[in-house]
């Protein structure tokens, strides 16, 4: 009786000589293997002849497996996966109790490659779950070793290429209408940890908890809804590992829009986020993982350097471990073309490390790459942040610059300018001029700007920032809301705000005067006030008091007429994100 084993594969060098040799360990003889490789781009192909094995085209997993049962020559077809290991005597103790019980499908139970508690029991836990099941209804999570006939197969008409994910178990249903099917106790199947490694225990039990009662109730499961991209046979472009400061919301909001454009053009993403970036995005997105941040300690709206410092670098050892760890084995498996960072430190150290292309896009570039003065007062200030932004990027291939001003860059070469990426509702916004002030705070602690607009009763102040939905007085203050934001900010008369890059241009985009009281001692804040006093946009300030509230107010007038008149508004992101597409693209290709 001869058994054709069929492996479907997508760039498997890692995994798949420790896989053939096992086979190739086995007591069994009478056997062939056949891979159905997916286009991979490393030696997973010149790994799979050396062994002697017959290779077929192949695709998603349900693509491969049919091309691989389309050549095979023997009766029995055993299908597995290029991430397992066969234990000693595996073929032949599933064949027997294959034949013993009279079956014509079976799947085998699985131990994990690497050891550990949790490893170990997560695995029992799954082997139970997975025979109780089968009580219920015939059920396959994952293809661990599954055995049938070929001439069932043929029968059946193999599996169901239009389903990208669950196609194992549409496929045992389907055989076990016209057969018996069991989930065999003796042989045991070794599985790599990867997916429990890269998502965790909690993440991946809710994703096959959630397949695993679809498809009990006969509904169908996608990839897209669990968050799997296997990628076998994908049409997309390139693939782009992508990451970003976590810190406030300004760079996850822009990195949100910038995701879904690369993701619409075709690339395929995995995207690396700390704190309250990771929150923002894992809500829109599939494949973002969390990685530790760095966080700015912040006192009566002023930076702490000293705090600063003591908070991160009680986190950073472990950080740095977890962090490269993670995003180390991910971006092997993954082999991004290029990485795309936005102000995040680890992508770069990985950039380094994995000789992967880095593309920075931020706005905090402007502080290295361009030439511009500021007071003397700032000088300290400048020299500290100056020094971040070199440490956080190094060596970047291509650096691009979100700004709303524009002073000489150093390096026109590899450096240039973009427009601000902005939230789609905020083009779609028709702006008024309402009676009310907006002010916008990423500190939680500037109290005394709260006192000072309690003793201004003339003026309605409308506060996001101090997370809480209360009235006093003429101040309502609102938690964060996107959709009530919106509402409010287009309504808007100005806006009193930190220096927070995104705020900004977004307040310039909808045409509204800004009074800025940067952080103390956030040097890219205070730049980003500064020029919006040279630009006539709006004023700043080091603190607030009465006498600039009321010249502000007075002011406003002008101010707009100044935005209005000068300020660069573009109709949407396009030209932007199109200057992005390209610069990978070149990045890629040279």
């Amino acid at each position: 009786m001869k058994i054709s084993i069929i492996i479907p594969t997508y760039n498997e060098e890692e995994f798949l000589p420790d896989l053939l040799k096992s086979i190739k360990r086995q007591d069994f003889k009478d056997l062939e293997v056949i891979i159905a490789d997916a286009n991979s781009t490393d030696k997973t192909v010149e790994i799979a002849k050396s062994y002697m094995c017959k290779v077929v085209p192949g695709g998603l997993p349900a693509v491969g497996r049919n091309n691989g049962a389309k050549v095979a020559k023997g009766e029995i077809l055993l299908f597995l996966d290029a991430d397992s290991v066969l234990t000693n005597n595996y073929i032949t103790s599933t064949i027997e109790e294959f034949e013993l019980h009279n079956l014509g499908i079976a799947i085998t139970q699985i131990v994990p490659l690497e050891k550990g508690f949790i490893n170990e029991i997560s695995h029992e836990i799954a082997n139970y779950l997975t025979k109780q099941i089968s009580h219920i209804k015939p059920h396959g999570a994952g293809c661990y070793g599954m055995i049938t006939y070929k001439s069932l197969h043929e029968k059946v008409n193999g599996f169901d290429e239009s389903l990208d994910f669950g196609e194992d178990t549409d496929y045992i249903e389907r055989i076990a209408k016209i057969s018996r099917f069991k989930v065999l106790e003796n042989p045991r199947l070794l599985i790599s940890t990867r997916r429990l490694e890269e998502e965790g225990l909690k993440e991946i039990t809710l994703k096959y908890a959630k397949s695993t009662a679809k498809q009990l109730v006969g509904q169908k499961v996608t990839l897209e809804e669990l968050g799997y991209s296997f990628g076998h046979g994908s049409s997309k472009k390139n693939r782009i590992l992508y990451s970003l400061c976590g810190e406030g919301l300004g760079h996850a909001i822009r990195s949100g829009v910038v995701i879904e454009y690369l993701i619409n053009e075709g690339y395929d993403l995995i995207v690396f986020a700390s704190d309250r970036a990771y929150d923002y995005l894992s809500s829109k997105f599939d494949n973002i993982y969390y990685i530790g941040g760095f966080n700015t300690v912040y006192e009566n709206n002023s930076v702490r350097n000293r705090k600063t410092f003591v908070y991160n670098m009680k986190d950073v050892p472990s950080d740095l471990k977890n962090n490269m760890t993670k995003m180390f084995n991910l971006a092997h498996k993954f082999k991004p073309d290029v990485i795309v960072s936005d102000f995040e430190f680890y992508s770069n150290l990985l950039s380094h490390i994995l000789r992967i292309p880095l593309i920075s896009i931020d706005n905090m570039h402007v502080l290295t790459e361009a030439k511009y003065s500021t007071p003397n007062k700032y000088a300290k200030d400048r020299l500290f942040s100056e020094s971040v932004v070199h440490a956080f990027i190094q060596n970047a291939k291509k650096t691009l610059i979100y700004s709303y001003f524009f002073p000489p860059l150093k390096n026109t070469e590899n450096t240039r300018y973009v427009y601000p990426i902005l939230r789609d509702k905020i083009y779609q916004l028709k702006p008024t001029d309402g009676d009310y002030i907006l002010v916008y705070q990423t500190s939680t602690s500037n109290n005394e700007l709260i006192e000072l607009l309690k003793k201004n009763p003339q003026q309605n102040f409308i506060v996001y920032g101090f997370h809480v939905d209360k009235k006093e007085d003429n101040v309502l203050f609102r938690s964060f809301s996107e959709d009530l934001l919106y509402k409010d900010f287009k309504d808007v008369k100005c806006v009193i705000t930190n220096g927070g890059f995104s705020f900004i241009t977004e307040a310039l985009q909808l045409g509204k005067p800004i009074l800025s009281i940067p952080v103390k001692k956030q040097f890219e804040q205070i730049l980003n006030a500064i020029y919006l006093d040279k630009l006539g946009y709006g004023e700043h300030h080091s603190k607030i008091n009465q006498a600039i509230l009321d010249n502000f107010i007075e002011k406003i007038p002008v101010y707009k007429k100044n935005i209005s008149e000068k300020y660069v508004k573009p109709k949407n992101n396009n030209e932007t994100l199109n200057i992005l597409k390209e610069t990978i693209e070149e990045v890629i290709n040279n």
